[in-house]
């Protein structure tokens, strides 16, 4: 899975809006599209916030890692 396919699919396990996520990551809910479409690519910061937000590893965001848990 890639970053966009994961950020979907905890989104939708999570049963969050993407209007929600985006709001909380302090984007708007266009950009946050952009991300679960692939259109474009989170920075560093943005990556962050949205690990942080489901408590899950940049390496297992980015596709890296088969497992969420952080060390």
């Amino acid at each position: 899975m890639n970053f966009s396919d994961r950020l979907k699919s905890l989104r939708k396990q999570h049963k969050v809006s993407q209007f929600k996520l985006a709001q909380a990551s302090g984007m708007s809910e266009r950009t946050f599209r952009k991300y679960e479409s692939g259109e474009i690519e989170p920075t560093i910061s943005v990556l962050i916030l949205i690990c942080n937000y489901f408590d899950v590893s940049a390496d297992y965001l980015l596709g890296l890692s088969d497992n969420p848990k952080r060390n």
